[in-house]
């Protein structure tokens, strides 16, 4: 029974020659959802649009950080914001407004370059490069850093900053 089976088996390719021509619409049919995630289902003028927006918003922050512009800064992030600092500590959108507002963070320049940013919906996610001047309680705080901002589009259609986290960029052999 066993050689029966064995010699009854024939591969998918003798049996159906077509069905090979299918591999190929098969595999196209199967990654079109990881080709419509890395455009988002986002029309590529909105795209663009929301690019440019993203990086306004961006300038905005870094003018905002630098001039210590609370009012400014409270509009640009969520109310429900968090942020993760170098040194691992969480900051709630309240904490840092107070941080910038009684001068403990203080930023003298900040540089950016190497920014990406990509659209998951209505969900924006940056990563930059930033070389900064600056002090936070007292500590000369200058150096390379790359972060992470996360926007999120609300019911009202505005970009709002939901989350951040920044981690030193250390030379080697550089203590912590």
């Amino acid at each position: 029974m066993l050689a029966v089976q064995i010699k009854s088996f024939q591969p998918l390719h003798s049996r159906r020659p077509y069905a090979l021509a299918l591999i190929p619409v098969l595999a196209a049919l199967a990654l079109a959802p990881c080709a419509a995630l890395q455009h988002n289902g986002m029309p590529r003028t909105e795209r663009h649009e929301s690019h440019h927006e993203i990086s306004q918003l961006e300038e905005a922050w870094r003018n905002a950080v630098l001039k210590a512009d609370i009012p400014a800064l409270d509009a640009l992030l969520a109310d429900d914001y968090t942020a993760i600092t170098a040194d691992g500590a969480l900051q709630s959108k309240e904490q840092t407004l107070d941080s910038l507002r009684s001068g403990a963070t203080h930023f003298t320049a900040i540089a950016e370059s190497d920014r990406k940013v990509r659209f998951y919906g209505a969900t924006a996610l940056v990563t930059c490069k930033a070389v900064v001047s600056g002090t936070h309680a007292g500590v000369d705080i200058s150096g390379s850093y790359r972060y992470t901002r996360v926007y999120v589009r609300n019911a009202q259609g505005l970009w709002k900053i939901v989350s951040f986290e920044v981690s030193r960029i250390r030379s080697p052999g550089e203590s912590r």
